[in-house]
């Protein structure tokens, strides 16, 4: 009898990180996105999803692109979601663009930015309405698809924006096929425990779990856990740790996946 054909029923592990990089700022005041790099390099992660990503925005970050900057520095293949993206700066060619980014190890076979509810950061007269900034990507883990998806979420004390998000990125995440191996990464600026949050881990499911700790906020003295790597699907997490670096004002989560 011949042997059955391997499938995509195969465990495969997948090491993924979420970090908010603060514009490659660290705790120092410095800008230096070699030690964001160098961060991201000793974990040793497949997958990272990065929030606060300069491109050509202004002199915090010397107008570099950072998302294929750091793309350069760890030798992977990189998708940025621009939040705002304005014209030039005086004086300058390139689009002014501020966003998240992935990114993968493995084949990205598409990606998308979607848009979700938000509050300008830019304009006294906003109101919340439909903006972009939700990236999701569809990652080729050894023949096996995987969404991931790298989120920010309103950072203001009122919960209802973050609340109108958690809304609009479930409807997002019911559009994948029945069955679909999603990853929720990302800074939700809120504890586990805030209810706005409660909707989406019906969803998800927190790789962190009840365990004590997780802090990432602020990365000199982390007393609060709003940076997530949450899954949903035929996804196991095997571990999850808070390296200790100051490359950024936040500290980054690290998690070991299986997917089965």
């Amino acid at each position: 009898m011949l042997a059955a054909p391997a499938t995509a029923s195969v465990p495969r592990a997948l090491r993924v990180m979420s970090y908010n990089i603060h514009t490659g700022i660290g705790t120092d005041g410095r800008a230096d996105l070699g030690r964001v790099a160098a961060a991201v390099r000793a974990a040793d992660v497949d997958v990272v999803a990065l929030q606060e990503v300069d491109v050509h925005w202004s002199d915090r970050s010397g107008y570099a692109d950072q998302a294929r900057e750091l793309a350069r520095l760890t030798g992977m293949s990189v998708y940025f979601a621009p939040i705002y993206d304005l014209d030039p700066a005086p004086g300058r060619d390139e689009r002014r663009r501020y966003g998240v980014a992935v990114l993968s190890r493995h084949p990205i076979l598409s990606a998308t930015n979607h848009d979700i509810t938000r509050w300008s950061t830019l304009d006294p007269d906003a109101v919340p309405e439909p903006a972009p900034g939700f990236a999701e990507v569809v990652v080729s883990v050894r023949g096996t698809p995987v969404h991931v998806y790298d989120t920010h979420l309103d950072f203001r004390g009122d919960p209802s924006v973050r609340a109108a998000q958690v809304d609009d990125m479930l409807g997002i995440l019911a559009e994948d096929p029945p069955g679909a191996r999603q990853l929720l990464l990302g800074d939700f600026n809120a504890e586990p425990s805030a209810p706005e949050l409660a909707p989406l881990f019906e969803h998800v499911r927190d790789v962190w779990g009840s365990r004590a700790g997780g802090h990432t906020y602020p990365a000199g003295d982390p007393a609060s856990r709003i940076d997530y790597v949450t899954v949903a699907g035929p996804v196991r997490a095997l571990n999850a740790t808070v390296p200790g670096t100051l490359a950024s004002d936040h500290r980054p989560v690290v998690a070991t996946l299986l997917l089965r």
